[in-house]
């Protein structure tokens, strides 16, 4: 997933006025300001009630559902592979977000401050903030890419990191 596929992804979400937020490895890029790795894939959290307009543009895309894990997540794929990795909001009147977890009873938590700006070749895209990152990329044994992100959000924010 290159760099200009995720602003193309944008644009097309942008038409239909779905919120959209970039986690994961291109999210911290966006954090950062700078490509600082190949992306296998692209994470996006999304407002659950418009996830009928997201699937909509995406499926007009050429994408097709490859992977479902609802309520959790699921993921749409190219022809040529590359993978949206998609994660349903549901969203609070302060602002404040959850998203289902396997453990039903402890929903993953996006408080209203998480949902900030970065930028992907200099164009500004909306993103989760350094420490729902960190949040994030705790409680499991970390890749290799999840140990130079951390170390690339503590080289750039000085953020404290579980690894």
């Amino acid at each position: 997933m290159t760099a200009d596929d995720v602003l193309l992804v944008l644009t097309l979400l942008r038409r239909t006025e779905a919120d959209v937020w970039i986690g994961g490895g291109w999210g911290i890029d966006a954090l950062i300001g700078e490509q600082t790795r190949d992306h296998r894939d692209l994470d996006l959290m999304h407002r659950g009630d418009q996830e009928a307009a997201v699937l909509s543009v995406l499926s007009a895309a050429g994408f097709v559902e490859s992977l479902d894990g609802r309520p959790v997540r699921f993921v749409m794929t190219a022809p040529d592979g590359r993978e949206i990795d998609l994660h349903p909001l549901v969203f609070s009147d302060d602002g404040s977000a959850v998203q289902a977890s396997p453990e039903p009873e402890r929903p993953f938590a996006y408080p209203s401050s998480c949902f900030v700006t970065g930028t992907i070749q200099g164009t500004p895209v909306p993103c989760l903030s350094a420490e729902q990152q960190v949040f994030f990329h705790q409680g499991y044994e970390p890749t290799e890419r999840d140990r130079n992100d951390m170390a690339a959000l503590r080289r750039v924010f000085g953020i404290a990191t579980h690894f």
